[in-house]
C-alpha cells in the first residue's frame, strides 16, 4: 500500500517520467522556509550565492529538515523502496526579470551514477509557472537513452556546463506548475529545462538531487551521502554525512565543503572548462 502517493501517480510517473503536483507543507510554512533563506543569504553571503548553492541542506537546519520531510520521503519510498539516501541538493533561484533559464538537459547525464533509475524531488518555495520560468518536461523521454549533450557554458544557462540536447520540440512540452509548498518529481532521465523568470518575484525551488536505492553506485567520484531512512548503505570507503544540528553547524559546513569538491569533479569531468557551480 503506497505511503503517499496513488497508483495512477506511480503509474505516471514510470509512464511519463514525473508526477506534479504533490502538495508538501503548506503555503505559510514554504514562505516561512523563503524568510529563513533570505535571511541566511543576507548572513552568510558567502556561504550561499548564486555560485554556492549545492548541498545547502548541510549548512542550514531547515533545509536539512526540508529533505528529511516526512511527505516528501513517503513518496520517495512509494517509488524506491524502504531504503534511501539523499546523494545532494541544488538550490535553483532565477532572480526577478533576468535572463536566467535551464537548456533541454537529462540530469542523470553527469551525475557518476550506475543508473539513471532515480527520482528527484523539486520543492517550490515561490510560484513556479509560466511566467516565472517553470521546469517543462518532455513526457515519456526517460525511457530513451541518454541524449548527446553540447557543452555550451552559456553565460545565462544555469547548469554547471551549459549543457544542452539540441533540436528538442518545445511544443511537446508539459510545464509543471507549482505553487509555494508543491513539489514535482522528476526521472533523472527525463529531458527538461525552463525558461527566464519574466515576473517581478524571484523564482525559488529547491532540488534533492537525487534520492537513491542501495542498487544503485557511485561509480564516478567518491560515495558520499546523507542517510534519509531504512538500513543504511554499507560501500566501501563510501562517506556517511551528518545532518547539521543548527545553521552554520562546523561539522557539516566542513563536510560540506568535501561534498562540493567531490561533486565538482563529478558534474565537470570530462570539461574543457569549469565554473564555480
Amino acid at each position: 500500500m503506497p505511503k503517499v502517493l496513488t497508483k495512477k501517480q506511480i503509474e505516471q510517473y514510470h509512464d511519463e517520467g514525473f508526477i506534479s503536483p504533490i502538495r508538501v507543507i503548506s503555503e505559510k510554512d514554504a514562505l516561512s522556509i523563503k524568510i529563513q533563506l533570505e535571511e541566511v543569504e543576507a548572513q552568510y553571503p558567502e556561504e550561499i550565492n548564486s555560485e554556492s548553492r549545492n548541498n545547502l541542506h548541510l549548512s542550514f537546519a531547515f533545509l536539512d529538515a526540508l529533505a528529511h520531510n516526512t511527505t516528501i520521503v513517503d513518496a520517495i519510498e512509494d517509488l524506491i523502496g524502504p531504503d534511501i539516501a539523499l546523494w545532494a541538493s541544488v538550490m535553483f533561484i532565477k532572480e526577478p526579470s533576468s535572463k536566467q533559464y535551464v537548456s533541454w538537459h537529462q540530469d542523470a547525464t553527469y551525475m557518476g551514477l550506475d543508473s539513471f533509475d532515480f527520482p528527484t524531488p523539486w520543492i517550490a518555495l515561490s510560484p513556479s509557472n509560466i511566467e516565472t520560468g517553470c521546469m517543462t518536461m518532455i513526457a515519456g523521454s526517460h525511457h530513451s537513452e541518454i541524449q548527446n549533450h553540447e557543452d555550451t557554458f552559456a553565460e545565462n544557462n544555469i547548469l554547471t556546463r551549459g549543457q544542452v540536447i539540441p533540436n528538442i520540440d518545445r511544443s511537446k512540452g508539459v510545464d509543471l506548475i507549482l505553487e509555494p509548498g508543491e513539489m514535482s518529481i522528476h526521472h533523472g532521465a527525463i529531458i527538461h529545462g525552463s525558461q527566464p523568470n519574466k515576473s517581478n518575484q524571484r523564482r525559488i525551488g529547491f532540488s534533492l538531487q537525487s534520492y537513491v536505492p542501495p542498487s544503485i553506485k557511485q561509480v564516478v567520484g567518491k560515495n558520499i551521502w546523507t542517510h534519509i531512512r531504512g538500513q543504511k548503505r554499507k560501500d566501501i570507503n563510501g562517506i556517511e554525512l551528518s545532518r547539521p544540528n543548527y545553521n552554520m553547524d562546523p561539522v557539516t559546513v566542513e563536510q560540506r565543503r568535501v561534498a562540493e569538491e567531490n561533486l565538482s569533479e563529478i558534474l565537470y569531468k570530462g570539461a574543457k572548462l569549469k565554473r564555480k557551480y
